[in-house]
């Protein structure tokens, strides 16, 4: 299944405008990069109620049959959470955000959208020291590419009496 998405420019943008919003907490920068989303695949931008937890702590986002987004407020998400990521906040807006534009309640289609909703998004931003750094850990450990630190360790023969 192909599976559109916005180019680099514009998935940039968006996340960006996300991580102000986290950092921040600026209800425009969120509602730019939702407009921006919806905008590009020609849909009305989901109602959005933010919640200090989902599922007992659970799950970061819930997308409704109606269109309603539910998402937990990245202040509730900083404290409190085993996993309390900024990154992971992110994923988790555009796994529902995959939910709403795809319609679908498979996890997989939305999981594959989020990935190649960033993938290559933050491949280029200043800071980072070496290509490899850039690369995804999937793109990193990705077969074919096998890059061994030490030789491989070879079965003894079994000694018979």
């Amino acid at each position: 299944m192909h599976m559109m998405v916005p180019g680099v420019r514009e998935r940039r943008t968006i996340d960006q405008n996300l991580t102000a919003f986290f950092r921040t907490y600026g209800p425009s920068r969120f509602s730019r990069a939702i407009a921006a989303i919806s905008r590009f695949y020609r849909l009305r931008s989901p109602r959005v109620q933010w919640f200090e937890y989902l599922d007992w702590g659970k799950s970061g986002g819930r997308c409704m049959e109606d269109g309603q987004v539910f998402l937990v407020h990245p202040e509730n998400w900083k404290r409190g959470r085993k996993y309390n990521s900024e990154r992971q906040w992110i994923q988790a807006v555009y796994h529902e955000m995959g939910h709403y534009v795809l319609w679908s309640d498979a996890e997989r289609k939305a999981d594959g959208f989020a990935y190649r909703f960033v993938r290559g998004v933050s491949a280029n931003r200043p800071g980072l020291r070496h290509p490899r750094e850039a690369a995804s850990r999937a793109r990193r450990k990705r077969p074919g590419r096998v890059r061994r630190s030490r030789p491989r360790h070879r079965r003894l023969r079994s000694r018979s009496r």
